[in-house]
């Protein structure tokens, strides 16, 4: 028995030993097939954006071509998340134009980038952004691990679509408990100042990880709707530069989400019904509201100032017979999102601001302006005509483009800028800023009546009433006076036996060719005219009538006088019989048209119509004389005196004495 159990262990141990042996060639074999996996580089297109790929470091592979104008790069060696990737890498010399494997990495936004020009490309200056990134080498370093392929960020924006009611809101679990679906209901009256009521503790790493519907952000990205805290601080553990003590930490398991604008279904009382206002008849304005749609407010500051539209929308009083609002959303390009014919009353309107979602992008408020002058004030969209045009422009620090162009060409039309500067630029960032000084480039007038700056996103409520006070002050919105609606314009004509029947009817319709280009009622332009050869008569004055077509037919029916031509005193004549009876309001404009020299002196009555403020167009045609007509004319005269050889041309200086008369007018001070 003894030896059998011996044989045993020995036939164990044996089999053991071969086992043994067996694995280790085994292990041998294996170790010579395992080889390290090959890193495949993505691959991006020169258009690709960082702040597009959620990656916070990434290993990629740029074409040949970038360096091209169209590919913009904004900053010097620490580029904004909204540079084209390959573009930056080729400005800070780590590529040239054949492309090439790059290293990139996030880090935090910077409180402004300065454009500078390098290898071939220009890079643009930008205000503050909340995200950036550098590039290096494309040497992948040891022991780091590269996603072989990116994960972009979605182009739409994870708020509710517009129409959802309610949504169910998976609170983060939490150790030991099982999270429950909670029904939260939308609403509009969260405000900023509400939610900063109360600080509340962050959750905690792990509850985060367990969030299901929270989606992961790059490094220095804002919290969207749903996110439960606020981003305070960047990836490097620093405040962030757009970073506010007016942000609290707005979460703990089972609290109201105040900042994301949802309140518990019950909590909600049954709305009632009111009638509807016909607006508010002592603040009769056409209101558009341009407002920054840009990435570098983050989500928590657009639903702020979406907040304040409906805060203004209600205190105006929205209706046909008062103001009517629209509203233009600007990134890199605008959009209107609804027009002044709209909604005709405040509680539509609040409705269709609270659906308002962000664009995203740059602060283009330079080509809003330029968008809302060519296409917002029209016929078709609202615009009432007698109502004061007024546009009101909220920025967030300052414009990436220049708005003095746009502006000019916005006043000249009769729109009232006024201009919103939130959390403006600080004396450090001032050299980042596109244009300096530019919301004096833009108001109608630098008279502090139409700037508004606030310190802060947080303190916006507080420039509603201040802000709605002005704009319905409609006495006092200057810009609604243009070359074309604010003058009293008396034409004397010379009568005289040299011009001739045919030629006075020339005369007529060159004069009517004139009135038609103005705005013409009692309250805008008014036209009065006079007949003159030796004696002088009142063919209709300023008060006679106050519609474009009965001013016309009042043109026609003039009947030619003959006789001689005393040019002096039909000048004093009309300062007495026409101009005394102008509007102290209004520019006095005087269009004096001759065919020859006078036979009295035209020096003395032209002084005087110069110091009475009127001012004056002389027109010669045919055998007029050159050196009275720039005696008459206001100076300087090359500007306000015009020849004509013959009557028959005479249609073709409509353009150029309008002209004139706008640009004299736009020349006024804007103090």
């Amino acid at each position: 028995m003894g030896i059998v159990v011996l044989t045993m262990k020995a036939s164990v141990i044996e089999m053991f030993l071969v086992l043994l042996v067996t694995g280790i060639h085994s292990n041998k074999d294996t170790t010579k097939k395992i080889k390290r996996p090959k890193f495949n580089v993505p691959q991006i297109n020169c258009d690709v954006k960082a702040g597009k790929i959620i990656n916070p470091e990434f290993v990629v592979k740029c074409p040949a071509g970038c360096q091209d104008p169209k590919y913009h790069v904004y900053g010097t060696d620490i580029y904004a998340s909204y540079s084209s990737v390959c573009g930056a890498a080729i400005h800070s010399g780590v590529l040239d134009n054949s492309g090439g494997k790059i290293l990139v990495r996030k880090v935090a936004g910077q409180s402004g980038y300065k454009g500078s020009y390098s290898n071939g490309i220009q890079s643009l200056s930008l205000p503050r952004w909340r995200e950036s990134f550098i590039v290096s080498e494309g040497k992948p370093q040891k022991d780091v691990t590269y996603p072989s392929a990116l994960t972009y960020s979605s182009s739409k924006s994870p708020t509710a679509k517009t129409g959802e009611a309610t949504k169910a809101y998976q609170k983060p679990s939490v150790p030991g408990t099982t999270a429950q679906p909670v029904t939260l209901v939308q609403v509009t009256g969260a405000t900023a100042s509400e939610a900063s009521h109360t600080s509340l503790p962050k959750p905690s790493p792990s509850a985060v990880s367990t969030t299901s519907n929270l989606r992961s952000q790059p490094m220095g990205y804002r919290s969207w709707e749903l996110d439960l805290w606020s981003t305070s601080s960047d990836a490097s553990g620093q405040n962030s530069p757009r970073a506010n003590a007016g942000e609290m930490d707005l979460w703990k398991p089972g609290s109201v989400l105040l900042d994301a604008g949802f309140v518990p279904k019950e909590e909600l009382s049954t709305q009632s019904l009111e009638p509807v206002s016909q607006g508010d008849p002592n603040c009769k304005i056409d209101l558009s509201f341009l407002i920054d749609g840009s990435s570098s407010i983050g989500k928590r500051r657009f639903r702020i100032q979406k907040q304040f539209l409906a805060d203004v929308a209600q205190t105006l009083d929205i209706g046909p017979a008062g103001p009517l609002m629209g509203v233009v959303q600007y990134g890199d390009n605008p959009a209107a999102q609804f027009n002044l014919r709209t909604h005709m009353n405040s509680r539509d309107l609040k409705t269709a601001i609270e659906k308002i979602t962000q664009r995203g992008g740059l602060s283009n408020a330079g080509r809003a302006i330029s968008y809302v002058t060519k296409n917002f004030f029209s016929k078709a969209n609202g615009n009432r005509g007698g109502a004061p045009n007024v546009a009101v422009v909220i920025v967030d620090g300052w414009p990436t483009d220049k708005v003095e162009e746009a502006s000019r060409f916005a006043r000249e039309s009769g729109i009232n800028i006024f201009f919103i500067t939130i959390e403006g630029a600080t004396e450090n960032e001032k050299q980042y800023v596109t244009e300096p000084n530019f919301s004096n480039k833009a108001v109608c007038r630098t008279n502090g009546f139409y700037s508004l700056n606030v310190q802060s996103w947080f303190s916006l409520h507080k420039t509603v009433q201040p802000l709605v006070k002005r704009v319905c002050d409609t006495d006092r919105l200057a810009c609604s006076k243009t070359c074309l609606n604010s003058a009293d314009i008396g034409f004397v004509i010379d009568g005289s036996s040299s011009v001739g029947t045919g030629n006075f009817r020339t005369v007529l319709q060159f004069v009517a060719n004139l009135s038609k280009e103005f705005e013409i009622s009692d309250i805008d332009t008014r036209i009065g005219a006079v007949q003159y050869t030796y004696e002088q008569r009142l063919e209709f004055g300023f008060e006679d009538y106050n519609t474009k077509s009965d001013i016309l037919n009042a043109i026609k029916r003039v009947g030619y006088w003959s006789g001689g031509t005393s040019t002096g005193a039909a000048i004093n004549y009309a300062l007495e019989q026409l101009f005394k009876k102008s509007k102290p309001n209004k520019r006095k404009l005087m269009i004096l048209i001759t065919d020859g020299r006078s036979y009295d002196d035209v020096r003395i009555p032209a002084m005087v119509a110069h110091h009475k403020g009127v001012i004056t167009y002389a027109i010669g045609v045919a055998w007029a004389a050159q050196d009275e007509l720039e005696v008459i004319a206001t100076h300087p005269a090359n500007d306000h005196s015009f020849f004509v050889d013959e009557f028959d041309h005479l249609y073709k200086f409509v353009p150029k004495v309008i002209q004139s008369i706008c640009t004299e007018f736009n020349s006024q001070p804007r103090n």
